[in-house]
Formats: C-alpha cells, structure tokens, sequence
C-alpha cells in the first residue's frame, strides 16, 4: 500500500478543524542475500524484488543480473540468492563509460516525469526515472526515500534485462555522493535532478565519470560535470 490515512487537527483562520489526510507509508524490508540478512531497508512497500536487486546492483555487490539465480518477495521480507557471496566495490574501480549523449530538447520534455499521482496527494515520496536517448519513459519507481527510487528502478530494468548504459536517470532528490555512486555502479552515464546537487555528488561524479544536471526546469538547468553528453541547439 502506497498510503494510509491519518487523522489531524488543522489550524485554520484561529480555528481547529478535524480533517484526514492521506500518508506516504513506508516499512523496515529484511534483505537476505544467500540466507544472511546484510540489509534492513526502510521503504514504500511495492516493488520489492526490484528494490533487492537494485540494492545488489548500486551498491556493488554484484555486477549484473547473471550473479542472480533467484529472487523471492515474502512480504517485508526479500531473499536473494547468488552466485558467490556479496562484495562490496571500492568507489576507485567505479567509473562509467558510455558514448550516450542527450538533447536538450529530450531532458527537457522529459521533466513531467518527475511527477506521480502519490506524490500530489501525500507530498512525502521521491521518484526516479529512466528515459531513452528519445525522451521516452523506460522505467518509473516511487519510494519515500530518494536512495530506494535508484534501486528500485535501476532492479526493475535489470531484472527485464535493460541495458543502462544508453538512458539517463531523472531524479527529483538532491544528489549526494550516495546516490550517484548508485548510478555510477548501475552503469547509468547521466542523473537529471530538479534538485540541487551536494558537493560530494559533483566531487563524485567528476571522478567517475557521470555526466551531473541539476536545478533542471524546462527554462534552465546547470550541468557540473562531464558536460559533452548534453547536447545543445540544432
């Protein structure tokens, strides 16, 4: 379930007035990976195979999905099993190599994306996008938290074997060295943010070369790293 309803005291002109309001809901996910639990996630509960796999995938502990033998969702609980056992990679091996390059005019008629309907009615939820070199919608994922909505949609196209190395990622959070590291690892060469950028994301990008957009409206958008993939006018 997306939402729950609480009830609330809303102070209007001086006045109290009683009123319900609907609630992104999230819940702790056990992750098992080979029947050891290495994770609990705190996440909007759908989605939840894509959400494992992508957290194996964005945070280097398996390359792809031929690692992935089996995938099970029992509820709050999700168990993965793999070949070998999880490795966690070094943030000096990461560094993305793409010849993908990306029109101006397809970032921006992408941005209405960034929206969902959870989103207007609860005000709580991120969401994350992959979009083709044509402005179309590949994958869409929604969470209350920004990391989950990397995993979740970078799992679901891994698990319908996408290949990444040709899209962008359209986000609507602020872009940490966390998450880019996530698209760095998932082989993603572009973020495109309405957010704003946090000093270690563009230090990160810079270095493993992920091409980093942020602030983007449909008027402007500022570009901090890897600039030649955004390609401007005729």
């Amino acid at each position: 379930m997306y939402l729950k309803e609480f009830n609330a005291i809303s102070i209007k002109n001086n006045s109290k007035v009683k009123e319900t309001s609907l609630i992104a809901a999230e819940d702790a996910i056990a992750l098992f990976v080979n029947d050891t639990k290495i994770a609990s996630l705190t996440a909007t509960p759908n989605m939840l195979r894509e959400l494992a796999v992508g957290h194996l995938i964005c945070e280097g502990m398996i390359d792809d999905s031929h690692d992935i033998m089996d995938v099970q969702d029992r509820g709050l609980e999700v168990r993965v099993q793999i070949r070998g056992d999880p490795q966690v990679k070094r943030e000096s091996n990461v560094l993305v190599n793409s010849n993908a390059k990306f029109t101006m005019d397809c970032i921006k008629n992408s941005l209405h994306h960034l929206g969902s309907e959870v989103y207007e009615k609860t005000r709580g939820t991120h969401s994350a996008s992959l979009v083709d070199q044509d402005g179309n919608l590949v994958k869409k994922a929604i969470d209350v938290g920004r990391h989950n909505t990397v995993d979740k949609v970078v799992g679901s196209a891994i698990l319908d074997g996408i290949d990444l190395h040709n899209l962008f990622l359209l986000s609507t959070a602020r872009q940490s060295a966390g998450i880019v590291m996530k698209v760095a690892r998932a082989g993603i060469p572009v973020i495109v943010s309405k957010a704003a950028p946090i000093s270690s994301g563009i230090e990160s990008a810079k270095k493993m070369g992920v091409t980093l957009v942020c602030f983007a409206k449909k008027d402007n958008l500022s570009i901090y790293s890897h600039p030649d993939r955004i390609l401007v006018g005729g």
